[in-house]
């Protein structure tokens, strides 16, 4: 009987979206007799723990990123925690060195984590931003972007590569990169035709302390909303917990199972425009209202280019008031662009 081969599957943990979108490509290495093991710091690896019981999972040094609560302070709060950052992705380089080693891999999948990557065996870099947006310094942020992904063997993009894709110019350059592969958006979710159940499931994900305020915000907002309500706070602990508040029904977190039959059974979707939620809500063919976390400028320009395009309204954190949910009914929702991912094709690197 032939030896499994053994992937490293890595994601950065910035929220939960990069951990949440590694769902289904550890669930394809399983279903093509792989060994995945899972390498992350923070809530990601909680997360994908809680996932995959039955999988080894090791601790990453910790890009350890503190956030300003001012957006407008956002990008310079993240340039001074550049040698930070530099320092962790050194750290998270050697630390991933001593695994290739010490348990044999035969790949690595490094979804945004710059420094998981080994010239020993094929290493992946996953990202849907290939362009950076940072304002006025985004070429200079592109340009060490691309630095790193070029020392990876493949970038693959979770998006589609013609003009009828989800990510905009995020994941589209005009003169793209030798190594890029177009896989189709990614999600662990799928459509069922399930009854109502909420008029509106409001669900928070991002970096602190952004999170905790749109949090608090919503929770005010929706105080005197008489029909049925689903909120899920985005928090990731050891045990579930639900309370149920007049017609809103709190969850701190849920699992990829719990997620996929609330999602279907909800009408409107109130949440960020980071690019896994969209992914998600692409897929399962939803309206929703986005609210991009302050100073994020790749949220902000997913949110505006599909207010343009009449897919779905927006507004910023401090501008949402409950009545602006009513937009939802004028645009048209987010439409399924995915393909079939050829794993086994992807996976032939291996």
């Amino acid at each position: 009987m032939n030896k499994k081969k053994k992937i490293l599957v890595a994601p950065l943990n910035w929220g939960l979206g990069h951990a949440t979108r590694c769902i289904p490509i550890i669930k394809a290495l399983e279903s093509q007799n792989f060994e995945p093991i899972i390498a992350s710091d923070g809530v990601a690896l909680r997360l994908l723990k809680k996932e995959f019981p039955h999988l080894q999972h090791f601790e990453l040094p910790s890009y350890d990123i503190h956030y300003a609560q001012n957006g407008e302070k956002f990008k310079w709060e993240l340039i001074k925690q550049v040698p930070k950052m530099i320092s962790a992705v050194k750290n998270e380089k050697k630390a991933v060195e001593k695994l290739v080693d010490e348990l044999q891999l035969d790949g690595i999948i490094s979804d945004n984590r710059l420094g998981v990557i080994s010239k020993k065996v094929p290493s992946v870099f996953i990202t849907h931003q290939l362009n950076v947006l940072t304002g006025n310094t985004s070429y200079f942020t592109t340009k060490i972007h691309h630095h790193f992904i070029n020392k990876f063997n493949e970038c693959w993009v979770p998006d589609c590569s013609g003009s009828n894709n989800l990510s905009g110019k995020l994941g589209h350059l005009e003169k793209p990169l030798n190594h890029l592969r177009y896989i189709g958006p990614l999600s662990r979710l799928h459509k069922k035709a399930l009854p109502k159940k909420y008029e509106v499931m409001v669900i928070l994900s991002g970096p602190e302390p952004q999170r905790t305020l749109l949090e608090e915000k919503l929770i005010k907002e929706f105080a005197d909303y008489n029909e049925p309500t689903l909120f899920i706070k985005g928090i990731v602990e050891n045990e579930q917990k639900i309370e149920e508040k007049g017609n809103i029904t709190y969850y701190n977190f849920m699992n990829s199972e719990q997620l996929e039959i609330a999602f279907n059974e909800s009408e409107k979707v109130i949440c960020r425009s980071g690019y896994t939620t969209v992914m998600d809500l692409a897929k399962l063919g939803k309206k929703a209202f986005f609210i991009p976390t302050p100073g994020q400028y790749e949220q902000e320009y997913l949110a505006k280019k599909y207010k343009n395009e009449g897919v779905a309204p927006s507004c910023k954190q401090h501008k949402f008031k409950l009545k602006k949910i009513d937009k939802i009914d004028l645009y048209r929702g987010l439409q399924n662009y995915s393909t079939e991912i050829r794993w086994k094709e992807l996976f032939r690197l291996f």
